[in-house]
């Protein structure tokens, strides 16, 4: 059997005539949703270079599904936060969120985009952590996490993504 048909939601049935799948309509969007992410990458320090390096020839997060980086919040399904943010920066943050079409989901990829890293205690301007700022899906621990983590943490907001429910995202369907 086809690896694609493996990973599609719901039941092949082989017929005489051909096949049909037999699912529900949560699970055949979420799939397909999950399966075109298009990020926008906020990248402030070096956390910034590791994102870069997961789009590079040798991760290729294309091949999981995570197309083209977009760089306009309004063509953007997840935003990829990396590096630090500063209290002067956080608006903008905010305004690129707001402006992504809903089901939107965010990642928080090191630790100054967590917790403030090891700047937050001697600057004044540093955030302690995005989730002050926007709702985060995904954290990616690290300084700065590899590749590997982010495109994980991708894999896993897919999962995320492939559970939700239509009528209310964020909740798991029944």
């Amino acid at each position: 059997m086809d690896v694609a048909v493996k990973n599609f939601p719901g039941i092949v049935k082989q017929m005489p005539g051909g096949s049909f799948v037999v699912s529900s309509v949560d699970d055949i969007i979420n799939w397909s949703r999950s399966n075109s992410l298009w990020p926008l990458v906020f990248g402030t320090s070096c956390c910034a270079i590791e994102m870069m390096a997961a789009a590079s020839a040798k991760f290729d997060w294309s091949r999981f599904g995570f197309e083209v980086a977009r760089a306009t919040p309004r063509q953007a399904d997840v935003i990829i936060c990396a590096g630090t943010i500063v209290y002067k920066m956080a608006p903008v943050l905010k305004r690129l969120y707001d402006q992504m079409a809903d089901p939107k989901y965010v990642i928080a990829m090191g630790a100054c985009t967590i917790s403030g890293g090891p700047f937050f205690y001697n600057s004044y301007s540093v955030v302690k952590g995005i989730d002050h700022i926007v709702p985060v899906d995904v954290y990616i621990p690290g300084c700065p996490p590899r590749p590997e983590a982010l495109i994980h943490s991708l894999l896993e907001l897919q999962r995320k993504i492939r559970n939700e429910s239509i009528a209310s995202p964020g909740r798991k369907s029944a």
